[in-house]
């Protein structure tokens, strides 16, 4: 078990809560994806529940500016408590999501949330400065509450890591259990400084209200497996939000 933390600081409040068991790809029976017909520019059009897609203010994903750590409205305090368990990977049409086991956990500003899926964007769907990755992880936690905390791995291509072991799912929402144990931490880049802000989910129906912390420094792949998921997933992001003057907090 591993645990990291940072100075103390508070967290921006959201204006509204994103609850519930979310999974990528839930947005219920009505028919959206990533193409011309029922692509990011149609999901508010296709379910009145889907409204905020259109209309909302603090929506992700977001392009962080270069100078978004200089000017950050204060410091926030984190720590990862991941450890080694069983997980599954399941191919849900619109990504691959991993389900750990239970127990991992993440504190904001002493706000406890537990791990409860991650899955993958191809390419990143936050930018830096207008760049991509060619592949982003969004860890997905929630708290006692129903609130949602989202951290943000960008990937690049380079040395291999946790991410070339995981198996491809030849069927779709048929859940494939990993060979060896997963350590969340491993997904994690090695230096951890962060932006936190005010975000929203990046699928429909796009809650408001989810607390985003985004990694500065990418992690590792080998290019094989980013063309490889890719391949299977791709292109799954939705085109950058307005920032609307939402202010970020920074940690290292």
């Amino acid at each position: 078990m591993r645990t990291w933390q940072l100075v103390t600081g508070l967290f921006a409040a959201g204006s509204a809560f994103a609850v519930a068991a979310y999974a990528e790809g839930d947005g219920g029976h009505q028919e959206w994806d990533y193409g011309a017909e029922h692509g990011p520019e149609h999901w508010a059009g296709i379910d009145p529940a889907f409204a905020s897609c259109g209309i909302g203010l603090r929506q992700s994903p977001i392009d962080i500016p270069d100078d978004a750590a200089a000017d950050a409205s204060g410091d926030i305090s984190i720590s990862f408590d991941y450890a080694d368990g069983a997980a599954s990977i399941v191919d849900l049409g619109h990504t691959l999501q991993v389900n750990p086991a239970p127990g991992n956990r993440l504190d904001i500003a002493g706000a406890s949330y537990e791990l409860l899926q991650f899955h993958f964007h191809t390419p990143s769907e936050n930018t830096f400065d207008g760049a991509h990755c060619p592949l982003e992880v969004h860890l997905v936690h929630r708290n006692a509450e129903g609130r949602l905390a989202v951290v943000a791995v960008m990937v690049d291509a380079g040395e291999a890591g946790v991410l070339d072991g995981l198996p491809r799912p030849d069927q779709k929402n048929v859940p494939v259990p990993l060979d060896a144990l997963l350590d969340p931490t491993d997904l994690l880049p090695a230096e951890r400084d962060f932006l936190a802000f005010d975000g929203s989910l990046t699928t429909p129906p796009r809650s408001e209200g989810v607390q985003w912390v985004a990694l500065r420094e990418a992690t590792m792949a080998t290019e094989e497996t980013l063309a490889q998921i890719a391949a299977t997933i791709g292109p799954n992001n939705r085109p950058t939000r307005p920032l609307n003057g939402r202010p970020f907090l920074a940690g290292d």
